[in-house]
């Protein structure tokens, strides 16, 4: 079966102005699936966009299915940055005969674009899809991190997973209890406490997992640039940007990011050389006034694509010549740790070492860290992440 069996074409006069896109519209740039489907390879394109077509397990939020092309419509209206963009736009996956069928499509379309070095970008639909983004990362038997911009836990109590059913508010149950386990690690961005159960931020705890409230990036962006810089996956549900900024969600909420903060945090994510693959979930255009919120997602997207052609190739850490390396040691001396920093960008990552059993021949797990990590070792104390991580390794 080749990927075009999945998608459906998108209909042009939908997306595109009566008379056409102008030259410098990503529309006019873009190759897009309406007659030929394209021919996917790294020497033809850097990006494929998609959507997917099935809301069945969105919770309180049927209609999101039919999301895409208006996000489309406005994408295509936007000009090109300074880069010269190669993008593709696959077309639509089509809702299976079931939604175990839709996620098999999806899984698949992510798991050959990530093989080809394409960065999918995937329009849903509900947020249970990051299930089959996640589930590529199987196929491909590769251990991945995710990275969740939600103002929620989508966790419930289930813990037998043949009994969990996948919905967009209860998806992650089934990506952390599933065998084999290719999450290496979760963080979320934006939750907000009172759409959170104690239990549920015990269970994050006892697991290791990165959750960041709200509050921890009002006014301080950038301390949600290390996290999602680790990201294999990032998946977004916009009901983390507040109502007045993106109201096209059943599940919209009153607080959240603004709307240049969620650009912001999607140009974090077309910057890191680590991800692979994007998620945009939950918009439902029955809610949206005058397309408000269809053209957030566009500029969203447009700052993706921006970050994506500005990134800086410095990871992983080569040649040794284009860093810097900075030695800090605990007040009881009972540890050195190592920070490397890029002269490319001035980012900093932090040497976690593995355990002695590790079988590998790496000695040391790098996560990327933030220079606050730095001056709380060198004044002698040993930074959270840096505990966290190797917790994790152990």
């Amino acid at each position: 079966m080749s990927l075009n069996d999945f998608f459906s074409p998108v209909d042009h006069d939908k997306i595109s102005p009566q008379s056409g896109f102008l030259p410098g519209q990503l529309g006019a740039r873009a190759i897009i699936y309406s007659g030929e489907f394209p021919e996917l390879s790294k020497e033809n394109f850097d990006i494929a966009l998609f959507g997917v077509l099935d809301d069945r397990n969105a919770v309180n939020n049927q209609g999101c299915a039919l999301g895409p092309d208006y996000v489309r419509e406005k994408l295509y209206s936007l000009y090109e940055g300074t880069a010269n963009m190669r993008i593709a736009d696959l077309g639509n996956i089509k809702a299976g005969h079931t939604v175990s069928d839709t996620y098999i499509a999806v899984k698949t379309v992510v798991a050959e674009l990530v093989k080809e070095n394409i960065l999918p970008v995937i329009i849903g639909g509900g947020q249970d899809l990051t299930y089959a983004q996640y589930m590529a990362y199987e196929e491909l038997e590769q251990k991945a991190d995710l990275v969740v911009i939600d103002p929620k836990f989508d966790l419930d109590g289930t813990t037998d997973v043949s009994t969990i059913e996948t919905k967009s508010d209860a998806y992650l149950n089934k990506i952390f209890l599933h065998q084999p386990n290719y999450l290496f690690n979760f963080s979320n961005i934006g939750y907000q406490s009172y759409y959170v159960n104690q239990d549920s931020l015990r269970v994050m705890e006892q697991l290791l997992f990165d959750v960041n409230r709200l509050g921890d990036f009002y006014g301080r962006i950038p301390v949600a640039e290390p996290i999602i810089r680790n990201a294999n996956i990032l998946s977004f549900d916009i009901s983390a940007i507040r109502s007045s900024d993106a109201g096209g969600n059943a599940n919209a909420n009153p607080n959240g990011f603004y709307g240049e903060e969620a650009c912001q945090l999607c140009r974090y994510a077309g910057m890191s050389d680590k991800l692979s693959s994007f998620g945009l979930y939950e918009f439902n255009p029955a809610f949206d006034r005058n397309g408000q919120t269809a053209m957030l997602l566009a500029q969203m997207i447009w700052y993706l694509f921006d970050g994506y052609y500005q990134r800086k190739s410095d990871f992983p850490l080569q040649p040794k010549s284009q860093y810097l390396i900075y030695r800090a040691t605990l007040s009881d001396n009972t540890h050195e740790l190592v920070f490397v920093k890029s002269k490319k960008s001035d980012r900093w990552w932090m040497q976690v070492p593995y355990p002695t059993s590790h079988s590998g021949n790496d000695r040391y797990h790098l996560v990327p860290c933030r220079y606050d990590d730095y001056q709380t070792a060198v004044n002698g104390e040993m930074p959270d992440l840096w505990w966290r991580t190797y917790q994790k390794l152990v």
